[in-house]
């Protein structure tokens, strides 16, 4: 559920730009993030563990651990195609492959608000895609994600009433959620709501209300930064506008099933150690939103250790003993966090020496729209 808006590269040269995606990207970033959700991980075990608590593991239906592999491999596919259509064919199905491995290694060891979009415009650029489209292509993929999300949470509320949020847990802390949640959905609406307007509608007026707010006193040293992305944002519309109905349809879709399969991982794996009615199964999917909200407020990389931690109390009610709870907990994030990070450090000194290579002269250079 990414909120916060892609930060496109910075006016100064594309040498700094490169130090910035290098830092950003470094392997060595995967080291804390790695260590917060193990050691979490490792405290539910130490704190829970009693003889025969994982005797379920025995029983494991390996029909829905396969499910479970087949949703991963259906949403990563998912992701593949859709930054190829989204970019209008200008990668191969080898560089949209190699864009959504960086993406995901970029949200793994970035604070989850900001996600891999803050990273993606370099990341599209460094494929040979113009500056001007990948901030572009870029703003397509956060305005569809987020009103994935807007368009979810009514149907998930619908669908799961007051057991949206855990039981159990003080009232105070449950009343909180609860208000994060409603200001979550409302920020992402307004955010989703203001993307859609400038890039479909109006964008210079989006940008002079982005100056506007930017000359109030104590926010002016924001104002030439406000004024580049509502630049950028008329630099979008303007290339946007050419797309047709059958691109647009075809983006929403790919989005859907990419989110759907995403938020549908815990249950597949749940169903797999306890009996799972298609009822709880929906039901998980609905409380997977809330759980979202969460992990949108860490600044941990990649919510290492508040993905751990909240896990339990989410999803333990469904599952049974403490013990096996926090067996679900690692297996959750090997095959939506931890191997991934693994991908990325085994992929990403190839994309490295691909993309940073020798450069053609200036002249030959692509340039920026």
């Amino acid at each position: 559920m990414p909120l916060s808006p892609p930060s496109p590269p910075s006016a100064g040269p594309a040498a700094d730009q490169d130090a910035a995606l290098l830092r950003q990207l470094r392997p060595s970033r995967i080291v804390v993030p790695a260590l917060i959700g193990l050691g979490v991980v490792a405290i539910l075990f130490w704190r829970s563990y009693k003889p025969g608590d994982l005797a379920p593991l025995l029983d494991a239906k390996w029909e829905w651990l396969l499910v479970t592999l087949l949703v991963l491999w259906a949403r990563d596919l998912g992701y593949i195609y859709r930054i190829r259509h989204i970019t209008e064919r200008a990668l191969s199905w080898q560089q949209s492959f190699g864009v959504i491995v960086v993406w995901e290694f970029a949200s793994c060891v970035l604070p989850s608000a900001a996600g891999g979009t803050a990273a993606a415009p370099i990341i599209l650029t460094h494929t040979g895609i113009p500056l001007g489209k990948s901030l572009a292509y870029t703003l397509v993929t956060a305005l569809l994600d987020n009103l994935y999300y807007v368009l979810m949470v009514p149907l998930v509320v619908t669908l799961a009433g007051a057991g949206l949020y855990p039981h159990g847990l003080q009232s105070a802390f449950v009343q909180t959620l609860r208000v994060l949640f409603v200001v979550s959905y409302v920020a992402v609406s307004a955010y989703a709501g203001l993307l859609l307007y400038a890039l479909l509608v109006n964008p210079r007026s989006v940008r002079r209300l982005l100056v506007r707010l930017a000359s109030v006193r104590g926010l002016r040293r924001f104002r030439r930064l406000a004024y580049r992305q509502g630049q950028e944002m008329v630099n979008a519309s303007h290339h946007l506008r050419g797309a047709g109905p059958l691109y647009w349809w075809r983006a929403c879709l790919s989005t859907a099933f990419v989110w759907t399969a995403r938020y549908a991982v815990i249950g597949c794996l749940i169903a797999a150690f306890t009996p799972m009615a298609t009822s709880t199964f929906l039901f998980i999917f609905a409380r997977n939103i809330t759980y979202k909200v969460v992990l949108l407020l860490a600044i941990t990389p990649g919510g290492a250790g508040i993905a751990e931690g909240a896990f339990p109390t989410f999803f333990g009610h469904f599952i049974g003993t403490a013990t096996m709870t926090s067996f679900l907990v690692l297996l959750y994030r090997i095959v939506t966090y931890y191997f991934y990070l693994a991908l990325g450090v085994a992929y990403l000194p190839r994309w490295l020496a691909r993309v940073f290579g020798p450069r053609p002269a200036a002249g030959g250079a692509p340039m920026a729209e």
